[in-house]
């Protein structure tokens, strides 16, 4: 029985973290072997591998040329937004990653310098963190297009000798400069960057009159091929600063060998991903999953993996996705909910899926955010396939909880991202940290350690990680989440701890509202935050983005949305507050910024975050929340009761 084998590889994990991952490391070819798995001196912070060597770059690329593999595809290239498309071979990205990584040797990149990547989604980025692997150098990716002051501060907590960066991105609005963005950026930092190396593209060459100004094309054509430097597995491979970050930067540190032998596992074990085959995560290196599952993990595997710069509707429309796995035969796919609710909300009935052979497609997997039932139920009816939510954080770089199809695939139920991944001990705990009964709510905690490949600690500030992350509950990481398990050990993620909202003393998630709000056949997306209230406390607020084309009634969509949650949820959560707006504000990952918007419904000040995709969503809330006499930015909280 599969709930059964999984239940029992679990276990496996959890007594036995030694055997089990010393199996799951030979999946790697190491310089210096694997002798001793787990380095518990320094509890709790962590070592996998201690002793052990490797290079990443070579795991990832030169061991599959030197296998006899040069000739697949490695990176296929698809760019609806300029129109160009190119298949990659192994061979081709091997040289290409070495002739850019002994460019950066040739301006004093070594091992353990950092080096900051500003880019857009072109296969330039992917080279340029496997050519930082190569050379023992840590990365760290900030998307292209980030306002200055945002990647100041990340270089200014990195100390890089060197950014790597390109002339412009693309988006469907336009052609967005990026040397202006980044000459501002280094106006502003106090560490002083050597070197800037910027990729030209056609659509908007770049002046370089800074001094320390490079142009990556003529540097790569007088560069030598550089080898592959021998590191500890223990050294860092990244630093990935957590979105939405305030004050100083919050930078993850993944090492190289746990991360290797992890994302390894995980492509089999998780995704069903085979050497060979062609996986597609439809995100951006900027964030976790492109750095997990755009780059290293298919290349680790000797996948093809599909870099695709583009959108899920616009670019040009809301069947682009299915196009693009019909004619690259995609086997699994991975992408945010937030998407397919784009796609459903312009295309209700996926007629644009109609007359596409997407008969090569076995799995489709939602992150980045909680997936509502219905969401996921639409994507299963129109795709046919298995459609997979699983969940996990930057933090831990891999899934903590999915429902892993190459092991053994489990039931799906709608709502639960599955049970915890082997190697991950999630536990629910009450505030003084006990473990709660089954359907009980609470913290979603991980028991230490944690499995290999996730985080090591934050750059340079251990204290921070310890306080942040392992002081709230001693032998426990917090995952900032709240959720119940059931009794088969199912997790329910509903939301972080600070979206559950508190009704006249009754503790309500407001992912289960937005569950139900999700329900009503008008609706595509929903929201539902807390806002103050002098009577009850707290009140839920729901803001929906109605579906494309249909014929509504507004006040008659919001009453029937009113009595569906009395229905649902009970009168105790005492839901009259409902708001139809456009569009709702996200990250350029597509959680959508409840924070945000709470403070601005309760008054407070309001500091757009830099990661967010579209800074005008925010004034279609403000005018949402001053139209029902709600509050905005600097003005007083008004009495609901």
């Amino acid at each position: 029985m599969p709930l059964n084998k999984v239940k029992q590889m679990q276990q496996q994990a959890w007594q036995n973290p030694q055997g089990f991952w010393a199996d799951a490391a030979t999946q790697i070819e190491w310089m210096q072997p694997v002798e001793q798995v787990l380095d518990d001196r320094d509890a709790p912070l962590y070592r996998w591998f201690p002793g052990a060597s490797l290079n990443t770059c070579y795991n990832a690329v030169d061991r599959h040329v030197q296998a006899g593999h040069g000739q697949q595809v490695a990176i296929q290239y698809v760019s609806p937004v300029t129109g160009t498309e190119e298949a990659i071979s192994y061979e081709q990205l091997q040289q290409r990653v070495a002739t850019l990584a002994g460019a950066m040797a040739n301006l004093g990149v070594g091992k353990g310098d950092r080096v900051v990547i500003y880019m857009p989604m072109i296969p330039e980025t992917a080279y340029a963190m496997l050519a930082c692997a190569r050379l023992g150098a840590v990365h760290s990716v900030v998307f292209g297009g980030f306002a200055p002051p945002e990647l100041a501060s990340r270089i200014d907590d990195a100390k890089p000798k060197l950014v790597l960066s390109a002339s412009c991105g693309i988006e469907p609005s336009g052609v967005i400069p990026y040397k202006p963005l980044l000459d501002k950026a280094l106006d502003l930092c106090e560490h002083r960057v050597e070197y800037a190396v910027v990729f030209q593209r056609p659509q908007c060459p770049a002046d370089l009159e800074r001094q320390g100004d490079r142009d990556w094309q003529q540097l790569v054509e007088q560069a030598e091929p550089a080898p592959c430097v021998e590191v500890a597995a223990s050294d860092p491979l990244y630093i990935l600063y957590t979105s939405g970050t305030t004050g100083r930067p919050k930078g993850v540190v993944r090492d190289n060998g746990g991360h290797a032998v992890a994302l390894a596992w995980s492509m089999k074990q998780i995704y069903n991903i085979d050497a060979g085959d062609v996986f597609w995560a439809a995100s951006d290196v900027g964030w976790v999953v492109g750095h997990s599952y755009i780059v290293y993990g298919p290349l680790l595997a000797r996948a093809t993996t599909l870099l695709y710069e583009g959108k899920p509707v616009g670019t040009p429309d809301a069947g682009a996705f299915w196009r693009v796995i019909e004619q690259y035969r995609v086997k699994t796919f991975f992408t945010a909910p937030t998407a397919i609710r784009a796609i459903k909300r312009v295309d209700a009935t996926a007629s644009l899926l109609q007359g596409v052979d997407i008969g090569s497609l076995q799995a489709l997997f939602l992150a980045g955010e909680r997936c509502d039932p219905d969401t996921l139920t639409w994507a299963s009816e129109m795709l046919r396939v298995p459609v997979v939510d699983h969940w996990w954080q930057t933090e831990t770089g891999w899934p903590i909880c999915a429902n892993p199809l190459g092991m053994a695939p489990l039931p799906i139920k709608p709502g639960s991202p599955a049970l915890a991944v082997p190697g991950y001990q999630v536990e629910v705990l009450d505030e003084q940290g006990q473990p709660v009964a089954a359907g009980q709510s609470g913290a979603v905690t991980i028991k230490l350690p944690l499995p290999p490949g996730t985080l090591m600690t934050l750059w340079n500030n251990d204290d921070r990680y310890r306080d942040g992350y392992l002081g709230r509950y001693p032998g426990y990481y917090l995952t900032g989440d709240a959720g119940y398990m059931d009794e088969e050990g199912y997790l329910y993620v509903m939301g972080r701890v600070d979206d559950i909202i508190n009704v006249a003393g009754h503790r309500l998630s407001t992912g289960r509202f937005e569950e139900v709000l999700a329900q009503h056949r008008a609706v595509a997306e929903a929201a539902v935050i807390g806002v103050k209230d002098t009577l009850k406390g707290q009140l839920p607020l729901g803001l929906v983005v109605l579906k494309q084309g249909m014929d509504t009634d507004l006040e008659r969509i919001k009453t029937e949305l009113v009595a569906l949650v009395r229905a649902e949820v009970g009168a105790v959560a005492a839901f009259k507050l409902v708001a139809v707006v456009e569009k709702l504000p996200k990250t350029r990952s597509g959680k959508i910024l409840r924070g945000t918007m709470r403070k601005l419904a309760n008054g407070e000040t309001v500091v757009p975050p830099a990661t967010i995709e579209d800074p005008d969503s925010l004034n279609v809330i403000g005018q949402a929340l001053a139209q029902m006499g709600l509050t905005t930015a600097h003005q007083p909280v008004l009495d609901l009761s």
